[in-house]
């Protein structure tokens, strides 16, 4: 699969026949493996109801209030804040296997974060108060991380931050790669293999974003890409 500009960016779209999606990310899509990603507005009252099948799933409020009743448990009164830039989200995780109805008590946007695993984790919801957060960089290129769904949590593959980038700086810099890992038994060292699906947000009408992605012949982007969504 040949990687552009054009494939690269994914925008919002209207769906006649799913019109409460807002965008929406596959990997057949994305030409990886693993992540599925999806971003629905749901008005007040209604209702999205899906199965995590073989796959672990990971529900964010990024605006609104929702329960979600399911066979593994039901939560209600979760979410709250008014947009992105207001607190931490909530982080609903499902595990594999299980039957959810999402219901929006306020309306807003929720995002739908899912992976293929064969473990079995307990569900679980995290709240803003749990959600640890810190300042990474200096000068121009410092933000503010709000680690969601950091790693070591208790699930199998999904990792989820939130990054808050004050206008005119930059993140993810200096350019970077991720840590080497060893993969075979000669001992050769490979990249990590790590896809990533960024969503972007912006507090002001007038702003914009401008995201540089990069590879080199070994690496795993290379083989099967990298994919923004703003």
């Amino acid at each position: 699969m040949q990687y552009t500009s054009a494939n690269l960016l994914l925008r919002p779209s209207a769906s006649p026949d799913d019109p409460d999606l807002v965008v929406e990310v596959t990997p057949e899509r994305a030409g990886w493996e693993f992540i599925s990603f999806q971003v629905r507005r749901l008005a007040p009252g209604s209702s999205w109801s899906s199965i995590s099948g073989e796959r672990e799933v990971a529900l964010v409020n990024f605006s609104g209030r929702y329960s979600v009743a399911s066979d593994r448990g039901t939560w209600t009164g979760w979410g709250g804040r008014p947009d992105v830039f207001s607190g931490a989200a909530h982080v609903l995780y499902l595990p594999r296997r299980t039957e959810f109805t999402v219901t929006a008590e306020a309306g807003g946007e929720v995002a739908i974060a899912a992976v293929p695993t064969d473990q079995d984790h307990a569900p679980f919801l995290t709240t803003p108060a749990q959600v640890k957060r810190y300042i990474r960089g200096g000068d121009n290129v410092s933000r503010q991380i709000n680690d969601l769904l950091p790693p070591g949590s208790p699930v199998h593959r999904l990792v989820l931050v939130e990054v808050y980038t004050p206008g005119g700086n930059w993140s993810s810099y200096p350019p970077h790669k991720h840590d080497r890992h060893q993969a075979a038994p000669d001992g050769t060292l490979i990249e990590a293999d790590l896809e990533e699906v960024y969503f972007y947000k912006l507090d002001r009408p007038e702003g914009c974003a401008y995201q540089w992605i990069y590879t080199d012949a070994s690496s795993p982007s290379t083989r099967r890409g990298s994919r923004s969504t703003p």
